[in-house]
C-alpha cells in the first residue's frame, strides 16, 4: 500500500513540498502532511494508502449524486483514508479522519486491475471515487483510470474540490464527470465547516474542470442551519455557477443531517431548501434539486423549456425515464447531459 508519490518537490535539506492539494504541505523527514496519508521518507515522498480500500459498493449514480450523467447506471464505489478537510460534521469520519496506516479501517487491498476486473464483473458502467476524498487517491485513481478507459469504464470524482491543478490535469484524461461539494461562499463558513478559508481554489478547481478538461460537472451544497442558509452566500454561490460553469450546471442544494461535532445542529428544514431552490432558479440556473428529502419533487428533472417532467427519482432511484435521445419528448428541447 506504500508507494512513491508523484507531484511533489525536493526543497534541500530533505524536505519535500507536495502539489496534489492546495494545503501545498511543506514536509519534514519522517513526517506527513495535513491529509496524513503523505509521508516523507529520507526526502522522498510516499503515498501511505496505495490501493488501501476501505469501502467498496455497487452503488447508483443518483446517490453521488450526479443526476444528468447516465441515470439509473450503476458504479463501483471506491473509498480509501483519509482527508485534507477537517468537516465537524463529517458523516464519514471514520475513514476519513483516519490515520493512513490504521489496517483496521482497511477491508482490502485492491490493485488497480482487479477494480476495473471487478467493476465489469458486477456490470457497473465505471468507477466512482467517494467516500473519502479522491484527490488523496491520486496515484491509485490515475493507475487504475488507464487500465479502466481502454476497457470501456467511464470514471468520477466525488470530491471536496481541494485539489491543485496539476492533481486535476493528471487525473482529468480519465474522469468523465467532477461531482464537488461547495460547502459556502466565505471564507468564515468555509472554516466553520471544513477548517480552510482560501475556499477560491475549490472554484478554480471546478471551473477548470469544465472549461479546460470538458468534465461534466455537478455541484452540491449541503445546507446547514445557521452556517450557510442566508440567502447573500445562496446567492452568490448560484451567480458564481452560472457565470463560471453555466446555467446548465446542476445544483444540488441537500438537507443537512445532524452528526458528530455538529449534532447539536437542527437538521435543515424543507422550507429553508425550497428556499435555496428558488434562489438558484431566480439566479438563472436551469436545473436545482432537493436532495435527502426523498419523494420531493424537486430531485426529479423537468424540462427548462417546456416545464415538463422527464426523469421521476424517488429516493436514490428512478422512477421513469421519459427522455429520448436527450430531448426532451414535448417540446424536442436538447436536455444538458450524459445520457449515453
Amino acid at each position: 500500500m506504500v508507494k512513491q508519490a508523484i507531484l511533489w518537490d525536493s526543497l534541500g535539506g530533505g524536505r519535500v513540498r507536495c502539489r496534489v492539494c492546495r494545503w501545498r504541505c511543506v514536509i519534514e523527514p519522517g513526517q506527513r502532511g495535513h491529509c496524513l496519508t503523505r509521508e516523507n521518507r529520507s526526502g522522498e515522498l510516499f503515498t501511505l494508502i496505495y490501493a488501501a480500500v476501505s469501502s467498496l459498493h455497487v452503488a447508483p449514480i443518483e446517490m453521488k449524486p450526479l443526476f444528468h450523467f447516465f441515470p439509473g447506471t450503476a458504479w463501483l464505489s471506491l473509498g480509501s483514508l483519509g482527508c485534507n478537510f477537517r468537516c465537524p460534521g463529517c458523516q464519514n469520519w471514520e475513514i476519513a479522519h483516519a490515520q493512513a496506516d490504521d489496517s483496521s479501517r482497511v477491508v482490502r487491498v485492491l490493485g488497480p486491475a482487479e477494480a476495473v476486473d471487478e467493476a465489469i464483473t458486477r456490470g457497473c458502467k465505471g468507477l466512482s471515487w467517494t467516500y473519502n476524498e479522491p484527490t488523496l487517491w491520486l496515484e491509485y485513481t490515475l493507475d487504475t483510470g488507464r487500465l479502466a478507459q481502454p476497457r470501456g469504464l467511464l470514471a468520477h470524482y466525488v470530491t471536496n474540490g481541494y485539489a491543485t491543478p496539476d492533481a486535476l490535469d493528471a487525473i482529468a484524461p480519465y474522469l468523465a464527470a467532477y461531482r464537488v461539494d461547495i460547502k459556502a461562499f466565505n471564507r468564515e463558513t468555509y472554516r466553520r465547516l471544513a477548517n480552510i478559508t482560501d475556499f477560491e481554489g475549490v472554484l478554480e478547481t471546478a471551473e477548470r474542470a469544465k472549461q479546460a478538461h470538458g468534465l461534466h460537472v455537478e455541484c452540491v451544497t449541503n445546507i446547514v442551519p445557521g452556517y450557510n442558509d442566508d440567502e447573500a452566500q445562496l446567492g452568490d454561490l448560484a451567480g458564481w455557477i452560472v457565470r463560471a460553469l453555466g446555467p446548465d450546471t446542476p445544483w444540488h442544494v441537500t438537507r443537512f443531517v445532524p452528526h458528530r461535532d455538529l449534532s447539536h445542529v437542527p437538521a435543515t428544514p424543507i422550507a429553508t431548501l425550497e428556499r435555496a431552490h428558488g434562489i438558484g432558479l431566480k439566479r438563472g440556473l436551469q436545473y436545482v434539486y432537493i436532495g435527502n428529502v426523498p419523494g420531493h419533487p424537486a430531485e426529479s428533472t423537468y424540462c427548462h423549456v417546456c416545464g415538463a417532467l422527464l426523469i421521476q427519482r424517488q429516493g436514490h432511484r428512478v422512477v421513469a425515464n421519459h427522455l429520448l435521445n436527450g430531448l426532451c419528448p414535448f417540446c424536442a428541447a436538447p436536455i444538458p447531459g450524459r445520457w449515453k
